[in-house]
């Protein structure tokens, strides 16, 4: 085997290794973005939840008024 085979094999070995060095960065900001995803969304079905509480609430009290009448 020839020096221009092996060198042309040192240089596909070093791409393959920057792309996996970039893969890595890229899994490691898309892991990121999944769990600030997920805590936006607990928080959005929280705030969810206790506006319809408040929904609720307020609905008894006009039915409570409207009776009361």
């Amino acid at each position: 085997m020839t020096d221009h085979y092996f060198i042309a094999l040192e240089q596909k070995i070093d791409q393959l290794l920057a792309r996996c060095e970039e893969l890595e960065l890229e899994n490691q900001h898309l892991k990121a973005t999944g769990l600030q995803a997920r805590q936006e969304r607990a928080r959005l079905l929280q705030v969810n939840d206790q506006t319809r509480v408040q929904v609720e609430k307020m609905i008894q009290r006009m039915k409570t008024l409207e009776q009361s009448s």
